[in-house]
């Protein structure tokens, strides 16, 4: 039978986002366990490379450290990214949402840049650019998009049915047999075996 984790979802009224025309989701619970995506403009394949997949592992672990992140599961693909995420008492997902977007764009981008190894740079940086010049919030290059649309977990149900579907995308991608060999993911976590972040797995007895 599944370990029942101390770190427990709250109990919660259902509708806390409120979809706002043209701004995403405004947070109402700050505190609350949310399961979010971030994907690339245009669904292009920045995380092919492992060099910019190690930008968000590293942005994850500074927001752990300084930002009171909780990162309960998570999955990096080619162009986007699936998470589930709450902040300590004290700190917002909102700022961990945009510190996290706003250091791995700044430092993807540099490394597309500067680093010499990515062929498809030009092109890549053309896209960038053009995505950006759509919004007049955007400086040069966007590398988000903006729209951010949060699902707030209110049962155990429906978290481990995300769960199970943040780390089945690997496999449904036709990249690894079974969900706990892929790297870029906390299905390793939660079998118990080799992973590259520390990750506060739930586990419900369902």
């Amino acid at each position: 039978m599944p370990v029942v984790c101390n770190y427990s979802i709250p109990s919660l009224s259902l509708i806390n986002l409120k979809l706002m025309s043209r701004k995403g989701y405004i947070i109402h619970d700050q505190q609350a366990i949310y399961y979010m995506t971030f994907t690339v403009v245009g669904w292009i394949d920045v995380f092919s490379r492992q060099a910019y997949r190690d930008i968000v592992i590293d942005s994850f672990k500074y927001c752990q450290q300084h930002k009171g992140l909780h990162l309960h599961a998570y999955v990096i693909m080619s162009n986007h990214i699936h998470l589930i995420a709450s902040v300590d008492e004290g700190h917002n997902i909102s700022d961990f949402v945009r510190d996290c977007k706003k250091f791995t764009a700044k430092n993807i981008l540099q490394e597309i840049e500067n680093s010499g190894i990515e062929s498809r740079r030009d092109w890549m940086l053309h896209q960038f650019k053009y995505y950006a010049s759509r919004h007049s919030r955007n400086e040069q290059y966007q590398l988000w998009e903006h729209d951010n649309h949060f699902i707030e977990l209110i049962s155990p149900t429906v978290s481990q049915q995300k769960i199970d579907y943040i780390h089945n995308n690997p496999v449904k991608a036709g990249l690894v047999y079974k969900a706990e060999d892929y790297i870029y993911s906390s299905a390793s976590n939660y079998a118990g075996i080799d992973q590259i972040i520390d990750v506060d797995c739930l586990f419900f007895g369902l």
